[in-house]
């Protein structure tokens, strides 16, 4: 399967569903601004909601946004992933009923990736997963999402020998050991970013495996948008593992072949939620031997991605750290 999708028919089109309204999480930079570039660029779009936190950095977004495609389709929506309240109150200021959303946001929780949220949930977890798995209950409950939800995946969680992550190992799977890496506990003293990040990946993997089989009304996708510079990743993780990875690391895996561009990666989310063919529930990603090119069924690398029990302990682990209605 192509990083790019599959080359269409003409006739393979009209069978493929209209994403008229999109929401894009993290859309002020990097890869959600290049989303809703390209979704602005698709014919059957009328409507692209820019989901930021900062209202200037996303009136800057809107306004280059408008220039780069000559469409007037982009909306502001405030919303930031990490505060549960300004997450129910993006989907009450949501004015109608959107096709797809797209849940880009998140990153390496910034200086204190495991300082605690007031739902007990650590700041890294906050911004990549639990405000998003809050998002997507509001709008089902509101009746605000009708067709795709896509979910940023990460091969992090499954290793990536190519810049040294090693596969990560968990003893039970359980909603417990995974509530344990919601809360920051489950690394005890040996905590790092990139572990919590790459764990919290897999959980959200999982999660959106379980909502596919909860919600089959809803197409739901993990995708990963694979090795991808022009990004600010980098920015959210934490002294020199930052500069490594910013000034050293990206600009030699870009010389090496090993990135694509921004373009690519986006593409990627793109794709995913425009093509039916990608399936419900399943986490796309690289290929075991590449970090970029086309994309594969994670759970053929690291099949507990398909254990349904492992599926359902996640989305148990989540609703745990959620505010109640």
């Amino acid at each position: 399967m192509s990083a790019n999708g599959w080359q269409l028919r003409n006739d393979e089109r009209s069978h493929m569903p209209q994403m008229k309204s999109v929401l894009v999480t993290g859309a002020n930079a990097g890869l959600g601004k290049e989303s809703a570039r390209q979704l602005a660029l698709l014919e059957s779009t009328e409507r692209v909601y820019l989901g930021c936190r900062n209202i200037e950095k996303a009136e800057a977004a809107k306004a280059e946004l408008e220039e780069l495609t000559g469409r007037s389709v982009f909306e502001i929506l405030q919303i930031d992933v990490m505060d549960m309240d300004s997450v129910r109150a993006a989907v009450r200021a949501l004015p109608s009923p959107i096709d797809g959303l797209v849940m880009n946001a998140g990153g390496m929780g910034g200086p204190t990736p495991r300082t605690r949220t007031r739902e007990g949930s650590t700041q890294l977890f906050a911004a990549n997963v639990l405000g998003h798995a809050l998002l997507v209950d509001e709008l089902i409950a509101a009746g605000k999402l009708e067709k795709v939800a896509v979910y940023s995946g990460s091969e992090a969680m499954r290793g990536v020998r190519q810049v040294r992550i090693k596969r990560l190992t968990f003893e039970t799977s359980s909603s417990d050991e995974f509530a344990s890496i919601i809360d920051g506990s489950w690394l005890g003293g040996a905590y790092t970013a990139m572990a919590a990040y790459a764990a919290s990946k897999y959980v959200a993997a999982l999660w959106i495996a379980s909502m596919a089989r909860r919600h089959p009304s809803i197409r739901f996708v993990t995708m990963s948008p694979g090795g991808t510079s022009g990004t600010a990743a980098a920015d959210g993780m934490q002294g020199f593992q930052r500069i490594l990875v910013k000034y050293i690391g990206k600009p030699l895996m870009v010389a090496l072949r090993m990135m694509h561009n921004v373009e690519t990666g986006a593409a990627r989310y793109v794709n995913a939620l425009t093509d039916e063919r990608y399936e419900s529930g399943v986490f796309y990603g690289n290929a075991a031997d590449a970090m970029i090119g086309d994309v594969v069924d994670q759970a053929t690398i690291y099949a507990d991605l398909a254990n349904e029990d492992f599926q359902d302990n996640a989305y148990e682990a989540i609703h745990r750290f959620l505010p109640s209605r």
